[in-house]
């Protein structure tokens, strides 16, 4: 990952960055359909990626200028969007720090929630909410076909709505792991894994380590 970065007219196909990072949009705009949701954002907008997240890009139009800063291994964003007010004051101050940018791109940051558009969004949000939603349930509720369902999602997301629930499963078990000390067959019980060597081998597939190794006790 480049720390500054101009990207052209393009779709950037759907890939996974190992480290938490910001993206801070410093001119043109574009789309981000990922693990967190689908996101628009424009100049002064920023993206936070947790680490292990997968998303695809859409940029249309014009080139995008990106400054893209890495965050502490262990950060975990209160909201995927925020806004600053003075993008170029971290500009400037990474030309001489990438770690003091990235600090000051915390520090002055105003967090934001996303907007939901069309039903793709909706969906995504329901399933980062509850990893164990009925998909058919879902779909008979809002009236949408579930063929038009899974290919209209897939169509935005790049994977099937069934994929992206198992994604947000996995990713919701491995904060619990990181961030409590409950056992990991509890773990993977709240979050519907038929047992906890099933929540295993999703979070080992995802992080390339076993939920122990992410323990705060083994940090």
């Amino acid at each position: 990952m480049r720390v500054w970065q101009t990207i052209p007219p393009s779709v950037l196909g759907r890939h996974v960055h190992q480290r938490p990072y910001a993206a801070l949009v410093l001119s043109g705009c574009y789309e981000e359909a990922g693990d967190t949701g689908r996101h628009r954002v424009t100049a002064g907008d920023i993206i936070f990626h947790e680490p292990f997240e997968a998303h695809l890009d859409r940029i249309p139009g014009s080139n995008v200028d990106i400054l893209n800063l890495r965050l502490p291994a262990d950060y975990l964003p209160e909201s995927p969007l925020a806004k600053v007010s003075d993008p170029d004051a971290i500009v400037r101050l990474a030309e001489k720090s990438e770690h003091e940018a990235a600090a000051l791109l915390l520090y002055s940051s105003e967090v934001h929630q996303p907007e939901y558009r069309d039903w793709p969004d909706e969906l995504a949000a329901a399933l980062v909410s509850d990893a164990s939603l009925s998909l058919s349930s879902w779909s008979e509720e809002t009236g949408i076909a579930a063929w038009t369902l899974a290919r209209g999602f897939a169509k935005i997301f790049g994977i099937s709505p069934s994929s992206f629930r198992a994604r947000a499963r996995v990713r919701q078990a491995w904060k619990a792991i990181r961030t409590s000390g409950t056992p990991l067959s509890a773990i993977a019980a709240e979050h519907g894994f038929a047992d906890q060597a099933h929540m295993s081998r999703g979070i080992k597939s995802m992080t390339g380590h076993c939920p122990t190794a992410w323990r705060p006790a083994c940090k």
